[in-house]
């Protein structure tokens, strides 16, 4: 048995990264790979003493299940990660067992990224932007928010949905339901939302570099080397510094896309010297709401939220779109976005029409699951001819300009629709009953934000499942950071980059 969690899920090349383990063997070893147009092994680190820890007991005594909201403060180990490693998502893969044990145990490939006994960390470069324009940010916080911290063989369920833990906070620490970032669960979202994407994304030919939410929480001048700022996937959790830096980002002139949906749904204070994170959330515990209306909703006026819609600075919001009622994540209907503005340079090359010469619009991504599992929508109204209009009303930019919509159903289980809205956005909007979209659209404010929408648009383009949505992704790219680099099969790049990291060998 072994698990682990990192120290923190970022590094910048050249420097230590830490990592905590604990395990009933004797010993241990870490194994690294990189994720690009395939996962590649890098480097195997170790042996490493092995100590067995125990999870802490969880605060409001829910047997067989360990507390979410404290550090598990399990061994720490270091390990420097060489100035040669390139900027990336990488796995680390923790081994049990001596030096026999560990020969049996055979490399991951792509179809193990998911599993416990690993978990993923950045690597960023000592100089950022030197030749990427793309900045992509892993949803870190939203990670953390949902682990359970399970392991293979236990199911622990203890996260912000399973089990929470609430503190009325006081002396300068809010009152929320409280999050360690410090516990282990594997790796699912990754390999779900962001390994195909940024396989693709290499396979493209596009040099980008990464960070996490707390990268972006800190750092101010995080994003000023690069054109394009990235949100991938479900991005649910921002803090308010996360939102300010992306904010003014655009506003001199950087531009953003949100391949990304229930995006900056809930407000985090970072604690604990940013090893945990609070929140204000409407998650029960047991069989109570412990505090509502839930304060750190973005969109809601204040005293009853933040007072500061989230789609202001994405287009789109959660309030007006909605969500898969079954299991994640999913089938879900497959009629994709009805076509808008077809001559839009976002449409170019895809052959797409509008309906503009009297026939019946396209759809993007027709036949696939892009819309959903969860999907954010703008409050909009419908002209002469059909066509949707952002109104304004919820927040969105009045300039955006809505070039896919999905509508939405009335709220029902049936199997073959998706949900309207969150629970709580009825109860606080009793006399909202606009219509509901899953909306794709953009908006310029000194640099352009595009919004895709739905939470598995990188699925659908990182598998290449629609040749629309892999071309309007790629006019994204293209027009907001810049086109790929020539010079060079980008396959062939990354087998010598590949080549050059499995000469690297790290040690304890």
């Amino acid at each position: 048995m072994i698990e682990g969690y990192m120290g923190r899920e970022s590094v910048v090349a050249g420097r230590s990264l830490t990592f905590h383990v604990s395990t009933d063997a004797d010993e241990f070893r870490v194994r690294f790979y990189r994720l690009g147009g395939e996962l590649a092994f890098v480097a195997e680190s170790g042996p490493y003493p092995g100590e067995l820890r125990n999870p802490p007991p969880h605060p409001d005594g829910v047997t067989a299940h360990a507390s979410p909201a404290v550090d598990w403060d399990w061994p720490p180990h270091d390990v420097p990660i060489p100035d040669g490693w390139r900027p990336g998502v990488y796995l680390a893969h923790f081994v049990e067992g001596d030096d026999r044990r560990a020969a049996a145990t055979p490399l991951l490939t792509d179809a193990d990224i998911e599993g416990y006994a690993r978990e993923f960390f950045i690597v960023r470069p000592s100089n950022p932007g030197r030749t990427a324009r793309i900045l992509y940010k892993k949803s870190t916080f939203t990670r953390h928010a949902y682990n359970r911290s399970d392991r293979e063989d236990v199911q622990r369920a203890s996260s912000f949905y399973d089990h929470p833990v609430y503190q009325d906070g006081g002396q300068a620490r809010p009152a929320g339901h409280q999050l360690s970032m410090h516990r282990p669960g594997g790796v699912i979202d990754l390999a779900y939302w962001d390994a195909p994407f940024i396989a693709w994304l290499e396979r493209g030919g596009y040099d980008v570099e990464y960070c996490t939410d707390l990268d972006l929480h800190e750092e101010p001048d995080l994003l000023t080397p690069y054109r394009l700022f990235l949100s991938v996937g479900h991005d649910e959790y921002w803090s308010a510094a996360m939102r300010a830096h992306v904010a003014a980002f655009v506003r001199a002139g950087g531009n953003a896309a949100f391949f990304s949906a229930n995006t900056c749904w809930w407000r985090v204070h970072l604690t604990d010297g940013n090893t945990a994170f609070v929140s204000d959330t409407d998650h029960h515990v047991g069989d109570v709401y412990p505090h509502l209306p839930a304060t750190d909703q973005w969109w809601p006026a204040a005293p009853d939220g933040v007072g500061a819609p989230e789609n202001a600075l994405t287009g789109v919001s959660f309030r007006n779109g909605g969500m898969w009622p079954g299991e994640w994540p999913g089938d879900r209907p497959r009629a994709g976005y009805r076509v808008q503005h077809a001559d839009h340079w976002v449409y170019a090359g895809t052959g797409l029409r509008d309906g503009s010469d009297g026939g019946t619009p396209d759809a993007l991504g027709a036949g696939t699951a892009l819309i959903g599992y969860e999907c954010d929508g703008a409050a909009f109204t419908r002209d002469a001819a059909g066509i949707a209009h952002a109104t304004g009303a919820d927040g969105t930019p009045t300039s955006f300009l809505i070039l896919g919509i999905y509508l939405l159903d009335p709220v029902n289980e049936d199997f073959h629709q998706l949900r309207t809205g969150h629970w709580n956005c009825p109860v606080r909007e009793p006399g909202n009953t606009g219509p509901r979209a899953a909306t794709m659209g953009l908006y310029t404010a000194g640099g352009t934000v595009f919004t895709a929408g739905t939470t598995d648009w990188p699925v659908v383009c990182g598998h290449e499942l629609d040749a629309g949505v892999v071309r309007v992704t790629r006019n994204v790219l293209d027009r907001l950071a810049g086109p790929a680099p020539a010079g060079g099969d980008a396959g062939t790049r990354e087998t010598a980059g590949r080549d050059a990291e499995r000469r690297v060998t790290a040690g304890p």
